[in-house]
């Protein structure tokens, strides 16, 4: 077999494969679609072509969307204008079919008594004897004659209404006669529905219609009113009369432009009044906002500006003496709050020498507790190591008072991180084997050097592993390590307990404790993840908890790379991969891509030749999971904690890649602490 007929042929599955797989094949077929205007009839809705397109579209509306938002005086003052609009529109086509009425019911009534007149004269004249030398004394024969007496009658009973009527007069009978009219009318002007009207009912009949001319003139509307009438010969005939509508249109034209202008003109008017109107009630609102933030942003002093006695003026001296309550408030909270810190660090202080001293004696009696009786020796035993908890406690106090008056310092230098994990799994191990836990390190293979302070990262990391441990319930703790970008990050994964729904955000109190009946094996005080966080804050960095009930829990510690770096994103999602939730997703989307493939092996009929592609494995996608949380703050924002139980989208990966609202700056990221 040649080469050539190896080869796939265009329109063969295997040629549409490698032109898929080409380089920029998908850049190609866009712009194809996009200049040949097949774009969505090729590609299906949803796809990311049709997004694309509609982002485009989207992109210069959204600045007046977000001011038609966030602008309550322009949202008002645009319904003001638009119903006005709507009631002047409403009420001027009231008025324009009103006086149109009128105007055309008055030019009917004085037509008809024009007509009435016009069509009793006609009838006496043709009643009328003839006299010698009169009408039709020249005439060859009686046909001649009465054609010019119609033509007189036309003539005598047009000159009585010059430019306000004209007259046309038809026979019976159109094929012996031709019609008679004045000022250049045309018969064509007359419809054949009133003709056939006035040949069936002896009264008089009127109709509107389109009044031609025979001279150039242009046409114009007019009413045409029409009776059957006897000649001389007592022939029958019809008689028109036709009046031009001419100054009832431009009356009715003057009407509409007069409406036209004052429903302009009060609809800038109510337009003005309302933005007046509104302006006077939102900004004094839009005052009391601003003055909120910066009271909100810690200046107290800020005072709404009260003038006059309405209610916006009770509004504003109302919120000013809110703020004045809460600045009284706050000021002695604040007070009370140096007193009960300078109180604790003063205590702390205190409490070192006499604490010393007992501590030596201790020592002196643990030493020579073999000489004491079993129940003397076991009491020295218990000192010994409550001495211990009473030094952990005042230690942890001391520290806490560092952090409460600003005077703790960062010793930060270059270090791998993967050496203070090593020394805090080193000194967890004594607890680990007594609670059965087994502490597995994943991603060591490569350094995580960070300029950071060893000693505080190293109590940090130390508090999370041995709560991990004790709170594990013998199960595994999974020390996660990973730097990405500016960024280093370890995480701290547990599958015990875990923390309920809210947990999260007090987990960092002091004091707090998730179970206060659950008894503590390590003799905590209750402070160490409350000085981890400052310790995480002094670094710049973050300290943040994820948990579920049943499922475990994870702490994740993130630290810049560079001392002072600000940081965007953490390495590693807050939420792990194996959560609950994020298994139910991943099987949810692997049933649902089971079936659709399914469905589309079955709609494609077996080719001949062809592999059967049934058994092979289908991949699955795991679906971005929807966001149940708002958006996340700086855990230096939070009052005492940086903690937050956060929804994560399942697609996010532990590792060398940061969380997904880093990749994609559109949307929010619940890892960020910004």
């Amino acid at each position: 077999m040649s080469l050539s007929s190896a080869a796939p042929q265009p329109g063969e599955p295997g040629a549409r494969a490698e032109r898929a797989a080409a380089p920029g094949h998908k850049a190609s077929q866009v712009r194809r679609l996009l200049q040949g205007g097949r774009l969505f009839h090729d590609r299906a809705p949803g796809g990311p072509v049709p997004r694309l397109l509609m982002r485009w579209v989207r992109r210069p509306l959204l600045p007046a969307v977000r001011l038609w938002r966030r602008n309550l005086q322009l949202r008002v003052v645009a319904g003001t204008l638009l119903m006005s609009l709507g009631v002047v529109l409403l009420l001027g086509l009231v008025v324009i079919g009103q006086v149109r009425n009128g105007l055309l019911d008055a030019k009917g009534k004085a037509a008809q008594t024009q007509a009435a007149g016009g069509f009793a004269a006609a009838q006496e004249k043709a009643n009328a004897p003839l006299t010698p030398g009169g009408q039709g004394g020249d005439a060859v024969d009686g046909t001649s004659a009465n054609n010019s007496w119609r033509t007189e009658l036309v003539d005598q009973l047009a000159s009585g209404g010059k430019n306000a009527f004209n007259v046309v007069a038809l026979s019976a009978d159109e094929g012996t006669r031709a019609p008679r009219g004045s000022g250049s009318v045309e018969a064509a002007s007359i419809p054949q529905s009133l003709r056939d009207s006035v040949n069936k009912g002896p009264g008089a009949f009127q109709t509107y219609s389109l009044i031609r001319y025979a001279n150039g003139q242009e046409p114009q509307p007019g009413l045409v009113v029409g009776k059957r009438l006897y000649d001389i010969d007592h022939n029958p005939y019809q008689l028109y009369y036709l009046f031009p509508l001419t100054q009832e249109e431009k009356s009715l034209t003057l009407v509409k432009g007069t409406l036209a202008t004052a429903g302009l003109f009060v609809v800038v008017l109510l337009g003005a009044i309302a933005w007046f109107v509104v302006r006077q009630v939102v900004t004094p609102v839009r005052m009391a906002a601003g003055i909120a933030e910066r009271l909100s942003a810690g200046r107290l002093q800020e005072r709404m500006k009260v003038t006059g006695e309405d209610d916006i003026a009770r509004l504003g001296e109302a919120f000013n003496k809110m703020a004045q309550n809460l600045q009284l408030k706050i000021q002695q909270l604040e007070e009370l709050s140096r007193m009960q810190r300078r109180f604790v660090s003063d205590v702390s202080h205190e409490l070192r020498t006499p604490l010393t001293t007992v501590r030596m004696a201790a020592d002196v009696i643990h030493e020579a507790r073999s000489d004491f009786d079993p129940v003397t020796a076991r009491s020295a035993e218990l000192l010994g190591d409550q001495l211990d908890r009473f030094e952990s406690l005042l230690s942890d106090l001391l520290e806490i008072s560092r952090f409460d008056a600003g005077a703790a310092a960062l010793e930060a230098e270059p270090i791998d991180l993967r050496q203070v994990v090593r020394r805090v799994i080193g000194g967890a191990e004594p607890l680990a084997e007594r609670k059965g836990t087994r502490i597995r390190v994943v991603g060591d293979e490569q350094p995580v050097i960070a300029e950071v302070d060893a000693r505080r990262v190293e109590r940090v990391l130390r508090n999370l592993v041995v709560n991990a441990v004790e709170h594990g319930e013998g199960r595994d703790v999974v020390v996660r390590m990973a730097v990405a970008g500016g960024a280093v990050a370890v995480a701290v994964r547990d599958y015990g307990v875990g923390l309920k729904p809210g947990e999260a955000t007090r987990v960092f109190n002091r004091f707090w404790r998730a179970d206060p009946a659950r008894a503590r094996t390590t003799g905590g005080t209750g402070l160490g993840l409350s000085i981890a966080v400052e310790d995480a804050r002094l670094h710049g960095g973050w300290l943040q908890a994820w948990g579920e009930p049943g499922g475990g829990s994870q702490f994740r510690l993130t630290l810049p790379r560079t001392a002072d770096e600000p940081l965007r994103g953490s390495p590693i999602p807050l939420e792990p991969e194996d959560s609950r939730r994020n298994r139910e997703s991943r099987e949810r989307a692997a049933v649902a891509s089971m079936t659709g493939s399914e469905h589309r092996l079955t709609a494609v009929p077996t080719q001949p030749g062809g592999n059967d592609r049934s058994s092979l494995p289908v991949p699955s996608r795991t679906p971005v999971a929807p966001r149940t949380t708002p958006v996340s703050v700086h855990p230096a924002a939070l009052p005492g904690s940086g903690a937050r139980v956060v929804a994560r989208a399942a697609e996010d990966r532990p590792g060398g890649d940061f969380d997904s609202a880093v990749q994609d700056p559109e949307r929010g990221d619940a890892n960020r602490g910004e």
